[in-house]
């Protein structure tokens, strides 16, 4: 994301609540790529959150160049480089004591591989929505761009850091929606 930043404070938001039921009377699961929907449908289930964007990550190279290949890598089959379109999820938090505590636990997700998750805000999303965030699966180095090329090894290690970044979503998700009545 060209506009990512650090995160920003909350700010005073009367409207959140449409806001949430806006987007959710909108939102369209079959726009979703498929292998993060779930992550949707649980945000969904948190009153004091709801998603923006959300996309899963894609990698293209010789041979693949579906944008929307949802495949994993193959074995090195001589590729030298793969462009990666970056995982990330964008979402807009109520400041509230629930909506704090989200907001803390996804700013630990980045512990997973602090070179390569970043947790900020985005200029481009906060204009539209304040108190949006996002996390994203990117090399630190590149983390101000959509999409970037790597060589097969880095994209590699990129693929197994996205896949722990979902999985630690859908984990904290489970934890929220799943027992401890804080959904």
């Amino acid at each position: 994301m060209e506009t990512f930043t650090e995160s920003r404070d909350f700010e005073e938001n009367p409207h959140f609540a449409e806001q949430r039921k806006r987007s959710l009377q909108s939102l369209d699961l079959s726009t979703i790529d498929p292998p993060v929907v779930d992550i949707v449908v649980d945000f969904a289930k948190l009153q004091y959150c709801f998603t923006l964007q959300i996309c899963s990550g894609h990698f293209l190279y010789e041979g693949q160049t579906n944008r929307f290949n949802f495949d994993p890598l193959p074995v090195n089959r001589g590729i030298q480089e793969v462009e990666y379109r970056i995982a990330y999820i964008a979402l807009c938090i109520a400041d509230t004591k629930q909506g704090r505590v989200l907001f803390d636990e996804l700013g630990k997700v980045p512990s997973i591989d602090p070179e390569y998750i970043q947790f900020g805000s985005a200029d481009w999303f906060w204009e539209r929505q304040v108190n949006s965030y996002a996390l994203q699966v990117e090399p630190k180095r590149l983390m101000f761009q959509d999409s970037i090329r790597v060589d097969y090894q880095e994209a590699l290690h990129i693929e197994n850091v996205r896949n722990d970044f979902f999985t630690a979503i859908r984990k904290l998700l489970l934890n929220r929606v799943g027992g401890d009545g804080s959904g």
